[in-house]
């Protein structure tokens, strides 16, 4: 069971990995990061409905709170989309994706100074590897040109991203159903971008090449959104929520690795050190919860025995 479990995890990031590729591929077609992200979230929607409805319809109901977190919950998927294609386009896939994989540091900080957690030694080694590694990622060192509204934004969708992330954690704790939760995500993370993308002229951009720009769509729908997220549930079942997280890495390196193949998108050789420093403080985190965990439960085990 925890052989197929690593293998979800893994087809889990390289599914994920793809976005960045479909996003490149449609925007010369015109299309906007807004009616990429409408796209995203509505085909993911169906797909999710379709699914639930065929296996166990019961997830889809929710009490009037949870479905208020939820709507919210897909206002900020949407944010964060938009932020993150918008970042993409402007810098690059590796760039753009190892940025928004900063959100568990500002995860961190909020649990720290909200929550009252603990700050370790750990902890600030992440802070500390996160901002040396989005210095170099940014191309400061060396001269490399550097896109400063690329950058804000992809900055931006780490915290819209880490904002997601916590409002997720809230809604769990509700009791609510990981795959219901994420369907109602999706429905409102379509809504939200409807508001703003102009769906109206999305027609006449598809009529430049039916089949190739409908593909894509589907593709970013399903491919960069559905199955990612069915084989990160799949993995969870058997993996414990730590080591999933960190495994998480896998997307940035296969999006890193999909841009340079596809793309063309080469990382410069201090850029390459900047995303293993970012990676490496995702991991440090990754352990740092793991430890206070650890220490939490051995505190209460002693409480218990007193």
């Amino acid at each position: 069971m925890k052989a197929k479990a690593f293998i979800y995890i893994i087809l889990a990031g390289l599914t994920w990995g793809t976005t960045g590729i479909f996003v490149n591929f449609l925007a010369p077609y015109g299309f906007g990061t807004p009616q990429i992200t409408f796209v995203r979230g509505t085909v993911a929607f169906l797909c999710m409905l379709v699914f639930l409805l065929i296996k166990q319809k019961d997830l889809l109901r929710t009490d009037r709170k949870s479905f208020f977190l939820m709507a919210c919950n897909g206002l900020l998927c949407c944010a964060t989309s938009i932020f993150y294609f918008l970042s993409l386009l402007r810098t690059s896939n590796a760039t753009g994706v190892v940025l928004m994989y900063t959100a568990p540091v500002y995860v961190m900080l909020f649990s720290v100074f909200v929550w009252k957690e603990r700050f370790s030694s750990l902890k600030l080694a992440s802070i500390i590897s996160m901002l040396v590694g989005c210095v170099l990622v940014a191309g400061v060192v060396g001269g490399f040109k550097v896109d400063a509204l690329g950058l804000f934004f992809g900055v931006l969708s780490g915290i819209t991203y880490a904002s997601y992330n916590v409002l997720t954690k809230h809604i769990m704790r509700r009791g609510a159903n990981p795959m219901g939760a994420s369907t109602y995500t999706f429905l409102f993370m379509g809504i939200g971008a409807a508001l703003i993308c102009r769906p109206w002229q999305m027609p006449a951009l598809i009529a430049k090449d039916p089949l190739v720009t409908i593909l894509l769509l589907v593709g970013i729908g399903f491919v960069g959104c559905t199955l990612p997220y069915l084989f990160y549930t799949l993995a969870m079942r058997d993996l414990p929520a730590g080591t999933a997280a960190s495994l998480g890495i896998i997307e940035p390196m296969a999006a890193t690795v999909f841009a340079a193949l596809i793309l063309g998108q080469i990382p410069d050789p201090f850029q390459i050190v900047g995303i293993v420093l970012i990676l490496a403080s995702v991991v440090l985190l990754g352990v740092a919860e793991n430890k206070l965990h650890h220490q939490k439960e051995t505190e209460d085990a002693r409480r218990t025995v007193e």
